[in-house]
């Protein structure tokens, strides 16, 4: 069986321009290492806040690369730059609000700004993609939340079975699955 592929996309004018590193992706790849007992291959991505470049890194990421799973960082506020939702769902055959609602749920527990956030989540073809904060604090805080959820939407889709490490977070699945 091949190694499962999996997108991480920083959706930032700045990292995209190299005015400062790319903190929020390498954390979402370092999250994913420690959550993650199958071994699998980032495919990476910085880009700037631009609809049709997000939209054009999803489908290729998804269509393309065979990303089973693919989650942005940064562009979810309300400021007139971000658009990561607007690609997300321009992308996506099915829209899946129940992460963005957790996420947001989840957030409310740290900063009372967490209801200016816009993540969401959704499914293009055997892709699961996910919008999480630009902050690396708030993409494990969010991420830790969802993530129970995460490999039995890929099951469901499709994608290939992936096993979490049980020490760090344990998937749920059904008795059935």
């Amino acid at each position: 069986m091949p190694t499962p592929r999996i997108g991480v996309i920083n959706i930032s004018d700045r990292a995209a321009a190299g005015v400062y590193e790319d903190l929020p992706g390498k954390a979402a790849i370092e999250l994913l290492r420690e959550y993650l007992a199958t071994t699998f291959e980032p495919v990476y991505a910085v880009i700037p806040d631009e609809q049709p470049r997000i939209e054009e890194t999803l489908v290729r990421m998804a269509d393309t690369e065979g990303c089973c799973l693919i989650l942005t960082t940064g562009g979810t506020g309300p400021a007139p730059r971000d658009v990561t939702p607007e690609a997300t769902e321009a992308v996506c055959d099915k829209m899946l609000p129940g992460f963005g609602e957790l996420m947001r749920a989840t957030s409310l527990n740290y900063v009372p700004t967490a209801i200016l956030s816009r993540q969401t989540a959704g499914v293009r073809g055997r892709a699961l993609i996910i919008n999480l904060p630009g902050k690396p604090k708030s993409i494990r805080e969010c991420l830790e939340a969802v993530f129970p959820a995460v490999p039995y939407c890929i099951d469901l889709i499709g994608g290939p079975r992936l096993e979490t490490n049980e020490d760090v977070i344990k998937a749920f699945r059904p008795r059935s699955a």
